[in-house]
């Protein structure tokens, strides 16, 4: 295979040899297990296969790559001499890619080689450019390999970022630069080609990263995802929460999952190595790291969970089974309350002089700490009515209201955006909800907490809601009060200051429920009863027997609820 290296027109960028390029350089060991995860290895005729290196800094890379392919063409009787485009490496920086060719040439006289050979082989493997503005080709990659920059797009200059957005579609919002690499990469892989990158994870869990899981799920396997936190992976500190990820061209499979501790260093990556290569049946067990295998992995463009391996083999796992609580089938839906835009105009605990029937009675965060709904005294000042804005000269009262805080309310975006309708709230108030009963769930908090409204209140923004054609709402809530809804938020949401969970609507709709046809009277009774005592464990429990969960996976639920409380 040959790889093409013909440069798009590059923008009038020239980088600042000083300057900061989110270079972090790989530890030696470190590198040697992304090689071995793609199976770049020397029992295998690496001689007839092609090895990218996208941003090969000062040789971290390279260097052992050379050392491999060296011992694989005297394994199959290759003459390395003949290997002109066996290997390509990148670099934007002129003096990182001399500072390589030079330790190329040193590694290629070492190994026997002449210097006219070593440097051939350097000048034909070493290119100075930009990766992510070269026209690479189509499928000419067995490997992709390597610990990409880590850069902000704001902190490149403007025509340059734009090169990048246009010839990278995942990169969007502020994303990391990292992201264009991870694209690229994958473009180039033959089938069945594999991309090991050390790198931030940042991209699996958050907005700018949603492209770019979209394509991998459509695409790509994942195969390996080793988290490297805590570990010493590189040769200077830094804060990146970096991850080893092994990506495949080839349908999706089993993933082998692994959680490095801070003491995994180099003997624990051979420790490893074995059930990494899939030489070992069952799941090594060490201090060092935590495994797990899943069946396979998550799909679509939504945030990837976090979790211990064993976590996300339990997720993936009851993914696997169960519906999401979100289903059609039982008319179970997830909403949020009213947003205003300004809360002091249109929520009021003393409206006097307006419409009596434009007084929603509202519930807030605050009004149901206890378990219960306890309201506060405060309504909404509603202009909507059967989904539709109310026309204030029917309401003159509510006209003249408005009028005394016009000004404050035309300020508002979504006033700006339609000066017609200034008087109007964010949202619309959905006709019916007040009445209809329906679980109430703060937004913020550090376990669910979720409670039955039996039809009295309108919610407020902080509030989230669920309710259901099908389900006792009692029986649900025990279901959302248990440690396994806990589980799915926990596992996808972002976390806040003092590891809060967010329970928003896009998480609520990750949890996984079994049809209510399938609950049993006496779990249903058991739940409801957990529900109304705000008894989680109890919760717990019953909706652990209801999962089919054994009793050690109960025991580390209830660790987990403890330690998420503390």
């Amino acid at each position: 295979m040959t790889l093409t290296s013909e440069a798009l027109p590059p923008p009038a960028w020239t980088p600042n040899p000083e300057g900061e390029h989110g270079e972090v350089f790989t530890r030696r060991w470190v590198v040697d297990l992304i090689l071995d995860l793609v199976g770049y290895r020397p029992e295998a005729d690496l001689g007839g296969s092609t090895i990218v290196e996208p941003a090969c800094g000062c040789g971290a890379f390279l260097l052992p790559i050379v050392e491999r392919l060296s011992e694989s063409s005297a394994m199959h009787g290759r003459v390395l001499a003949d290997l002109d485009d066996a290997v390509r490496g990148f670099d934007l920086l002129a003096h990182n890619a001399d500072h390589t060719r030079k330790a190329v040439t040193a590694k290629l006289l070492e190994l026997g080689e002449s210097l006219s050979t070593a440097e051939h082989l350097t000048q034909s493997w070493v290119t100075t450019g930009d990766f992510l503005l070269t026209d690479h080709g189509d499928d000419v990659a067995d490997f992709v390999v390597g610990n990409p920059p880590y850069v902000r797009l704001e902190q490149i200059p403007d025509e340059v970022s734009d090169a990048y957005r246009s010839e990278c579609s995942t990169m969007r919002g502020r994303a990391d630069l990292f992201v264009g690499f991870f694209e690229k990469g994958l473009a180039l892989l033959a089938p069945s080609g594999r991309l090991g990158f050390i790198c931030a994870d940042r991209w699996m869990r958050n907005q700018y990263g949603a492209r770019l899981r979209q394509l991998v799920g459509d695409r790509y396997a994942l195969e390996a995802l080793i988290e490297m936190h805590d570990a010493d992976a590189f040769e200077a500190s830094v804060s990146s929460y970096p991850a080893i990820t092994v990506l495949r061209n080839a349908p999706q499979g089993r993933v082998k999952l692994v959680e490095a501790r801070p003491s995994f260093d180099e003997a624990a990556s051979r420790r490893l190595a074995p059930w990494l290569r899939s030489e070992a049946d069952e799941e090594p067990a060490d201090a060092s790291f935590e495994v797990a295998e899943l069946r396979g992995w998550f799909t679509g463009g939504d945030h990837w969970p976090t979790g211990s391996p064993h976590v996300l083999e339990l997720l993936a796992d009851l993914e696997s089974r169960f519906p999401p609580l979100e289903d059609p089938r039982t008319g179970t839906r997830v909403g949020i309350g009213v947003a205003t835009g300004c809360d002091d105009v249109y929520i009021s605990d003393a409206p006097q002089g307006i419409e009596d029937d434009r007084l929603l009675p509202l519930v807030t965060a605050g009004d149901i700490v206890s378990g219960q709904p306890k309201w506060g005294g405060r309504y909404l000042i509603n202009p909507w009515e059967d989904g539709r804005l109310v026309d204030l000269v029917e309401f003159p009262r509510l006209a003249a209201y408005f009028r005394v805080h016009e000004s404050r309310v035309r300020r508002r975006h979504v006033a700006r955006r339609r000066p017609s309708t200034w008087y109007r709230t964010i949202d619309r108030v959905t006709p019916g909800l007040r009445e209809r009963p329906k679980l109430l769930i703060p937004d913020i908090k550090s376990a669910a907490h979720p409670v039955l409204d039996e039809g009295h209140y309108y919610p407020h923004h902080n509030l989230y809601f669920v309710v259901s054609d099908v389900w006792d709402l009692e029986v649900l809530g025990g279901l959302l009060l248990s440690d396994i809804a806990n589980l799915f938020v926990g596992a996808y949401c972002v976390k806040m200051r003092g590891g809060t969970y967010r329970f928003q609507a896009q998480y609520l709709r990750k949890i996984r429920l079994p049809f209510p046809a399938d609950v049993s009277t006496g779990d249903a009774d058991e739940l409801r009863t957990a529900f109304r005592r705000r008894d989680a464990r109890a919760a717990t429990k019953t909706a652990a027997s209801i999962y089919g969960l054994d009793e050690g996976t109960l025991a580390a639920l209830a660790a987990r609820r403890s330690s998420a409380r503390v």
